[in-house]
């Protein structure tokens, strides 16, 4: 990917309104483009192999595959593909295996923004730990 493409984002969440709070976010975030939607961890996992995307924003309470077990999929499959992590959890109540499971960063929902978006996917390949908006 080249600096003038857009980064192209796969949103996955089973809550169609923060579906559309994602959608809302990503047309005022420039550089960013919607690809896709899913709503489960089955969905997403199909949607990385058919759309390719540069970022996945991925909820992790989610029926069947949760969003921690899916990103942790898309990581071994297609590392190149970045994986936020997004939920309504507060930093200290965030699932253990959810620093391992290869996403790059965690964002309460509450906090998805333009300016965190791209805070941070400019600084996705900082460090080695989970980036937190």
């Amino acid at each position: 990917m080249n600096d003038e493409s857009p980064v192209r984002v796969l949103v996955v969440d089973d809550q169609a309104p923060f579906r559309l709070a994602s959608r809302m976010v990503l047309m005022r975030t420039r550089g960013f483009e919607l690809v896709g939607e899913a709503a489960s961890g089955e969905e997403a996992l199909a949607a990385v192999d058919d759309l390719a995307p540069d970022l996945v924003l991925m909820d992790i309470n989610m029926p069947g595959i949760n969003g921690i077990e899916a990103a942790r999929q898309i990581a071994a499959v297609h590392p190149a593909a970045v994986v936020f992590l997004c939920s309504t959890y507060a930093l200290g109540d965030l699932p253990g295996d959810a620093a391992t499971s290869g996403a790059r960063a965690y964002i309460n929902k509450e906090e998805l923004t333009p300016d965190v978006l791209r805070r941070l996917w400019d600084a996705r390949h900082d460090g080695e730990g989970l980036l937190l908006a």
